[in-house]
């Protein structure tokens, strides 16, 4: 499965202004094939397992508030290469510096409210896709 499969979160900025729609077209455009998706809301609790990654981080406390601040869509994507050509699709985590064309460049607002989130490898990928579908193994 490695390299096969990246997961990606649509958030709340995203969904607040009704992109899901048009964020999904892009990934499906460029080739992804969605093997899951579905739309939840993290609470703090769950939003702080998530990004735990981040606790010793400055912005660790805002980070858990946004992604907790409203719903999201959760999805594992497959296609060759996917963790590297998805984070292509997405552009930069300042939209300012994200190339024309990407995801961010076209929906995200600012740095923290930056439309999607993209796992950054294969592994990170398979931890974040079984944190919101626990039968990830069989994609």
């Amino acid at each position: 499965m490695a390299g096969k499969v990246t997961f990606t979160m649509i958030k709340p900025d995203a969904v607040e202004s009704n992109n899901i729609g048009a964020i999904l077209q892009k990934i499906n455009e460029a080739g992804f094939r969605i093997l899951a998706m579905k739309y939840t809301k993290l609470n703090s609790e769950s939003a702080g397992q998530f990004y735990a990654v981040h606790k010793e981080r400055p912005f660790y406390g805002d980070l858990v508030k946004y992604m907790s601040s409203g719903p999201i869509v959760a999805a594992i994507l497959e296609k060759d290469n996917a963790v590297a050509d998805f984070r292509d699709l997405i552009g930069a985590t300042d939209p300012a510096k994200a190339a024309p064309g990407t995801i961010r460049a076209l929906f995200a607002k600012s740095i923290e409210a930056n439309a999607v989130h993209g796992s950054d490898s294969d592994e990170n990928a398979l931890i974040e896709g079984s944190f919101f579908f626990s039968q990830l193994e069989r994609f």
